[in-house]
């Protein structure tokens, strides 16, 4: 039966963000510009991410609901080779559900990763080694 495991090791620094490119109109952009001018935001990205935080606040009984409902780990799940292979003489393989960043250490072998995990859904970021993504293409979700 598949299980979720967070680790408890300690783990590498991680970037606590990542980087997306967004088009937007001319007038949308000096729209924003204006704003920026007028000292209302530092920058065009403190309006944007100020926009995108206001708009999830409006959403956010929907998205607690959604998260509770989908059994979603929210945050940052790490996965190393001490816990995989737990895992894996258990007998047991991982159903990893994470809404926010999962990561899968650089030294977790493709086998490994393929013996320990049974489905991976990520809403937000997987970080693992190009080796292990295409050890469990057919498992992410």
């Amino acid at each position: 039966m598949p299980t979720s495991l967070p680790s408890q090791l300690p783990r590498a620094k991680l970037p606590d963000a990542e980087k997306i490119t967004i088009n937007l109109g001319h007038i949308d952009l000096g729209r924003i510009d204006l704003l920026v001018a007028e000292g209302f935001y530092g920058n065009r990205t403190d309006f944007i991410r100020t926009a995108i935080r206001n708009h999830l606040h409006t959403h956010a009984d929907t998205l607690r609901d959604v998260v509770a409902r989908k059994m979603l780990v929210l945050g940052l799940q790490h996965f190393g080779v001490a816990e995989l292979t737990a895992v894996r003489q258990a007998g047991e393989q991982l159903d990893i559900r994470v809404l926010g960043l999962a990561s899968i250490a650089p030294d977790v072998s493709p086998q490994l990763a393929r013996e320990a995990i049974a489905s991976i859904t990520v809403l937000g970021v997987l970080q693992a080694s190009p080796t292990v993504k295409a050890a469990l293409a057919d498992r992410i979700h």
